[in-house]
């Protein structure tokens, strides 16, 4: 089956583990790391470049933070959009990490949002007027959620337990003086990734593309 969703990924469901290096080698296209624990596609909505309501450009601005961050490793999945303005069709404010234009050509930052079983809007991070603080605030906030979240522990619970005003000091505000450490982590990681997928020729591993082997059944031992 061939499904687009709406995080705006391509799902291609059925494909034998087995048969995925060809398949890859014929797209030739990045993973969407839906996968893993992992940073997923940034979703966005058309943004002011097709939208009468858009104040900023939505589009370009997901598709600069997702080429940026594809693939980071996290505790948990994160979830990323940009909306174009406060109509939120992107559903920004519900993400791990939420990005809305707003007027005067400035940018809401929020973090901390679910729309799953439990629904949370986000607490907003920050406001600002450039898209490079964007880009270094999303980045930092990843990077003290990479270093300092529980396995498995949702961003949506990770700033609650945190609290707002201390990740605003924190990562904003810089009291702890870790900012630039937190920079310079975040593109380390950045610049190590390499799609798992482009090993297709030369495995890392004798078995990463072969299906695991069949369980084989053990012979009941009567009880006694």
């Amino acid at each position: 089956m061939l499904k687009i969703t709406g995080g705006q990924r391509i799902d291609l469901l059925g494909v034998r583990k087995e048969d995925l290096p060809r398949v890859w080698a014929d797209l030739d296209m990045p993973s969407g790391y839906a996968y893993g624990k992992s940073f997923r596609t940034v979703k966005t909505c058309v943004g002011r470049e097709f939208c009468r309501f858009g104040l900023g450009d939505s589009t370009q601005l997901g598709i600069d933070i997702e080429r940026r961050c594809q693939g980071l490793e996290s505790p948990a999945k994160i979830k990323l959009a940009v909306s174009g303005c406060p109509r939120n069709c992107a559903e920004s404010y519900v993400k791990d990490v939420g990005i809305v234009a707003i007027e005067g050509g400035r940018w809401e930052i929020y973090v901390g949002g679910a729309a799953g079983a439990n629904v949370r809007k986000g607490d907003l991070l920050a406001t600002v007027e450039r898209r490079e603080e964007i880009i270094t605030l999303t980045g930092r906030f990843l990077q003290y959620y990479r270093e300092n979240a529980k396995w498995l522990e949702r961003s949506y619970d990770f700033v609650p337990r945190i609290g707002l005003a201390e990740l605003q000091a924190i990562l904003v505000a810089d009291r702890d003086g870790i900012a630039a450490r937190l920079d310079q982590a975040i593109q380390q990681s950045i610049d190590a990734y390499r799609d798992p997928w482009q090993e297709h020729q030369q495995p890392v591993a004798e078995g990463q593309f072969r299906d695991a082997l069949p369980l084989v059944e053990l012979p009941k031992v009567p009880v006694q």
